[in-house]
């Protein structure tokens, strides 16, 4: 095979005291590490499809050769950054979802070890149980405040009070507020459009929210249009479909 542009990702490991390869691999495992693999290759911009690429599998642990990468900079250069353990928070975030779970395996496994090989130009990763990839840079949250525009679709609460609001996204976000803030509205804002002046922790990288807490009620939004935002609701709720809502969950655990 030609070993341009050609990972060779393998799986080691022992089962029983005898080492897994093709011919012996718990099904499981096994179709587990194929769609890792493929995830990999894919990245969250689906920068390679894994239908268009020509893989073997070889003897000596469980390898899987992939080739035919020539257009997919991103994956390379995130290949590249990966020789540093605490860049992981710098390559495509799918990728570092991937790694991050090969990671845990590794250290609940003893045995497992990942490894990518870049076949033609010498770039090589190692995930076992002793290394220690991070994503230093999603660990960067500073303290902000944003304003909010939506539709309220509930609020209140027994013992934690807080306000759910769709955006224009089509998105529901969790909300912490105060019982006497809540108590102290004098206007009914559920089902209605409304701007809300909000405290958080904001990601450095991605933009993304996170511990968001009601700080005020903001007058009405100017010029809103109901039919208008239900049908940006419906074209992004669309957009994000595919996209996981793990974030989102964290968000409405960490605010009850």
């Amino acid at each position: 095979m030609q070993t341009i542009n050609t990972i060779r990702f393998a799986l080691r490991d022992r089962i029983d005291d005898v080492e897994v390869g093709p011919a012996r691999i718990p099904l499981a495992l096994l179709g587990q590490f194929q769609s890792e693999v493929a995830d990999f290759l894919r990245g969250s911009t689906k920068d390679v499809d894994p239908a268009e690429v020509m893989v073997s599998i070889e003897e000596g642990s469980l390898a899987i050769i992939a080739s035919g990468l020539l257009s997919a900079s991103r994956l390379w250069s995130d290949l590249a950054l990966l020789h540093n353990p605490l860049a992981l928070g710098l390559i495509d975030p799918k990728r570092a979802m991937i790694v991050e779970g090969w990671q845990r395996a590794a250290r609940k496994n003893p045995h497992r070890i990942y490894s990518l090989n870049d076949l033609g130009g010498g770039l090589g990763l190692r995930i076992d149980a002793g290394t220690d990839f991070r994503n230093q840079v999603d660990a960067m949250w500073i303290p902000v405040e944003k304003y909010l525009q939506g539709q309220v679709t509930d609020l209140g609460g027994t013992t934690k009070a807080n306000v759910h609001l769709r955006l224009l996204s089509g998105r529901v976000v969790t909300i912490a507020a105060s019982q006497e803030l809540l108590a102290a509205e004098e206007k009914n804002r559920l089902y209605k459009a409304v701007l809300l002046h909000v405290g958080a922790e904001e990601n450095l990288r991605t933009g993304e929210l996170r511990h968001l807490r009601l700080l005020s009620f903001q007058s009405e939004p100017v010029g809103w249009n109901e039919a208008e935002f239900n049908a940006m609701v419906e074209k992004g709720t669309k957009a994000w479909s595919d996209v996981p809502s793990t974030w989102l969950e964290d968000l409405r655990s960490a605010n009850g």
